[in-house]
């Protein structure tokens, strides 16, 4: 049930942003695009009106994430 929420937000984010719909991240993509940034531990992964937000840690120090509609990972203070 949560991995078809998670899918649904993505899918309205992708229309959203105005990119096509066989681009829609899926939480697994979404997860290795943020480690891929060099960020661990991903958590709470959520969508808002501002874009999707996540938990992870990031040089032994917890951070809050913010990845907007184009896929862009941004620290939230």
């Amino acid at each position: 049930m949560r991995t078809w929420t998670i899918f649904f937000t993505f899918l309205f984010l992708a229309i959203a942003a105005g990119v096509p719909t066989a681009r829609a991240l899926t939480q697994d993509e979404l997860i290795a695009r943020i480690q891929a940034a060099g960020y661990t531990q991903v958590s709470e992964i959520k969508s808002t009106a501002e874009g999707t937000t996540a938990k992870a840690v990031k040089n032994g120090k917890p951070v809050r994430l913010l990845i907007d509609g184009a896929g862009q990972i941004k620290e939230q203070n």
